[in-house]
């Protein structure tokens, strides 16, 4: 299969690593980027709360150069977005006791008691059916984000295979992300690996994400403003890689797709807030 920050508050538990620190929302030195203001604290009930990090507009270029170590065909061809719009985008991926606060049950064969760990056995339709709960819920408008929105975040002002650097040795990448060399077999909490320039965290592993956009094997004739991915499909976009996913299928490029209905251990989300 193939920065400001976020605290997650379960309960009386405190996630410390995803507070807010000086440590942790320091640009990186090897992906420079402008550093993003704001943030918004999400309540969930249960006195359960999300952050989420303001990301600005901005210009990028999406998909991966064809010299790129690790690359597929359906990473190109590169091109320019720009995202003409801030929103803001959670710190960390949902978590277990995030989705059970909101949802009132757990998701689908959770193979976890850990409820700061990130949801798995997630699939898009669970994904969708959370983000409009707690539209509702907070009265915010809350989605999945946009694989443009995703891979711009992620990214956060770089251009290579990683958002901190090339690393095709990936030598660097146990220090930011959990995948099969990492992980231990499971999905982590969030905040406890490095974060990228704009201070989120897990955009490389730990669960593959899924994004609102139906999936197409290339980006020949997409969209270059705010994109929003084919107008019908048959399977959505996730991005990230996983806990069980090799090195390269962490890079910031890498995609791939599955029917809106499937669910997988190594499957989650993080939700997009719009900036209004």
């Amino acid at each position: 299969m193939n920065r400001v920050s976020v605290v997650v508050t379960l309960g009386l538990c405190v996630l410390a690593a995803c507070s807010f620190s000086p440590n942790l929302t320091r640009l990186s030195a090897e992906g420079p980027a402008s550093q993003p203001a704001g943030e918004l604290a999400l309540d969930l009930g249960n006195q359960v709360t999300m952050k989420l990090v303001l990301i600005p507009a901005g210009k990028f270029q999406m998909g991966s150069p064809a010299g790129e170590q690790g690359r597929n065909p359906n990473e190109g061809p590169q091109h320019e977005v720009t995202i003409t719009k801030p929103f803001y985008m959670g710190v960390c991926e949902v978590s277990l006791g995030q989705y059970q606060a909101l949802m009132g049950k757990k998701a689908a064969d959770a193979d976890t008691a850990n409820s700061e760990a990130a949801v798995a056995n997630i699939s898009w339709d669970d994904a969708a059916k959370f983000c409009a709960k707690m539209s509702a819920k907070t009265g915010k408008t809350v989605s999945l984000p946009t694989e443009a929105q995703w891979e711009y975040a992620c990214r956060a002002g770089s251009n290579t295979r990683f958002h901190y650097g090339d690393d095709n040795g990936n030598e660097k990448l146990v220090d930011y992300a959990w995948y099969n060399k990492t992980s231990g077999g499971l999905a982590h909490p969030g905040g406890q690996k490095k974060p990228n320039a704009w201070g989120l965290f897990d955009m490389h592993g730990n669960v593959s994400e899924w994004c609102a956009d139906w999936y197409a094997d290339s980006y020949a004739g997409a969209g270059a403003v705010d994109p929003q991915g084919p107008a019908t499909g048959t399977a959505r976009v996730l991005r990230g890689g996983s806990w069980d996913d090799d090195a390269p299928d962490c890079r910031c490029a890498y995609r791939f797709s599955i029917a809106p209905g499937d669910r997988s251990i190594g499957y989650g989300f993080r939700v997009v807030v719009d900036a209004k």
